[in-house]
């Protein structure tokens, strides 16, 4: 009997413990879909549209894409971090890409990523 209410009471512990180390749900704003779009003229007067996209996940990394019409031209992955209400961006693996220094606005249909200078770098999908 008191091998039983051992094991049982071990049993309990483990649960207990297994419980207690969840990892926080990350909930902040900045999560998800956000990109940029502009439409070129090339050769011809065609138009091609030139998309800058940034996918933010809830353990501060994300992934970096540029996409030339239908062909993803630069794919990277990055670490975000959040100061108060100041997000920094460093990206990996490019050496010529400077870190980007943002923070999210609100407008009336949405939201979109300011950088310091005032800049609209991307808009959330």
């Amino acid at each position: 009997m008191s091998k039983k209410f051992l094991s049982l009471l071990a049993i309990c512990a483990i649960v207990f413990l297994a419980n207690c180390s969840r990892i926080e749900h990350n909930t902040d704003p900045i999560i998800g879909i956000w990109s940029q779009s502009n439409t070129i003229t090339i050769e011809n007067s065609a138009k091609q549209t030139v998309r800058k996209e940034w996918i933010f996940n809830d353990v501060f990394l994300g992934r970096y894409h540029e996409i030339d019409g239908t062909t993803i031209t630069l794919k990277t992955d990055f670490n975000w971090s959040r100061q108060d209400d100041i997000y920094t961006l460093e990206y990996k693996g490019l050496d010529g890409k400077p870190n980007n220094v943002i923070t999210i606005k609100a407008i009336e249909d949405g939201f979109y990523l300011q950088e310091k200078d005032g800049a609209t770098l991307a808009i959330r999908e």
